[in-house]
């Protein structure tokens, strides 16, 4: 049963996993998109919303958090400034998926998961 499961496994141990994402979440919110598959991309889209709630919050708490999950200091900082102004009025939502074209080796689905 898969009750309660919010991430797909994606085909890897949790270690491996967590790694991905973390590292998936930090190039979303340096480059502000990128392309990955679109389970992965759903995976990430979590983590990022997450993420963007956290720094809209402010707090010192919620700066720990944050730096828990990603190590550059430099970006948790910017994150953190350039939040309030950006996402305000937003009530959720911060990232967008689209569907491209699918990958040429595998035909595996692929999206761009950009932050809106």
């Amino acid at each position: 049963m898969r009750h309660g499961r919010r991430v797909p496994k994606l085909g890897r141990p949790a270690d491996q996993r967590r790694a991905m994402l973390r590292a998936l979440t930090t190039q979303l919110l340096q480059n502000g998109r990128i392309v990955t598959t679109k389970a992965r991309a759903k995976a990430v889209r979590a983590e990022a919303d997450r993420i963007i709630t956290l720094a809209k919050d402010g707090s010192l708490a919620a700066r720990r958090q944050v730096l828990g999950y990603i190590y550059d200091k430099n970006l948790v900082h910017s994150l953190f400034a350039q939040v309030g102004e950006r996402y305000g009025n937003r009530q959720g939502g911060y990232t967008r998926i689209l569907r491209t074209v699918n990958r040429q080796g595998d035909n595996a689905e692929m999206a761009l998961l950009e932050l809106v």
